[in-house]
């Protein structure tokens, strides 16, 4: 296999990897009251409440709320409907330079620039919601490992394009 067709090969592997790991967590923010409810029930199961009561305290916090609008005001949920269905459509923005990485650098740069955005985001916007600082280091976290794929991805572009 030569040079460019490794470096082909190796971009749509972790862009494939990145999409996926886009779409569930997307896909995960549609059933948010039925996924915390059973997460409570699960957590519970396995004893957490007693290892780790300042977790679960949050998680039947969020629970509670997430009852309270869906029960009296569900259309507040059709907010992370959007949310889900903007990670998908941003999945769909990735087939470009899967297709031709060089031409579409440019989406991977702003994949890279979104993900560093989740940081002042969780910064500035948890403490306003009352969101637990160590709950916005999870959030966070989600920009720090999924600009891992993205360098990495942009890095072997820039190795293709020297190729050319």
């Amino acid at each position: 296999m030569s040079d460019r067709a490794a470096l082909v090969k190796g971009i749509r592997r972790w862009l494939v990897f990145f999409v996926v790991c886009l779409v569930l967590s997307g896909a995960t923010a549609f059933p948010l009251v039925h996924e915390l409810r059973w997460t409570e029930g699960v957590l519970r199961a396995l004893g957490v409440p007693d290892l780790l009561p300042g977790l679960m305290d949050w998680i039947t916090r969020v629970r509670d709320g997430l009852d309270a609008v869906d029960a009296k005001y569900p259309f507040v949920l059709y907010g992370t409907d959007w949310l889900a269905f903007a990670h998908l459509v941003i999945a769909v923005a990735f087939y470009g330079p899967y297709r031709d990485p060089v031409r579409n650098i440019w989406v991977i740069e702003f994949g890279m620039i979104a993900c560093a955005g989740i940081v002042p985001l969780a910064l500035v916007c948890g403490p306003i919601r009352g969101i637990p600082f160590w709950w916005s280091l999870i959030d966070m976290s989600f920009g720090v490992f999924g600009i891992v794929p993205l360098y990495v991805v942009r890095a072997k572009i820039k190795r293709l394009e020297a190729l050319a």
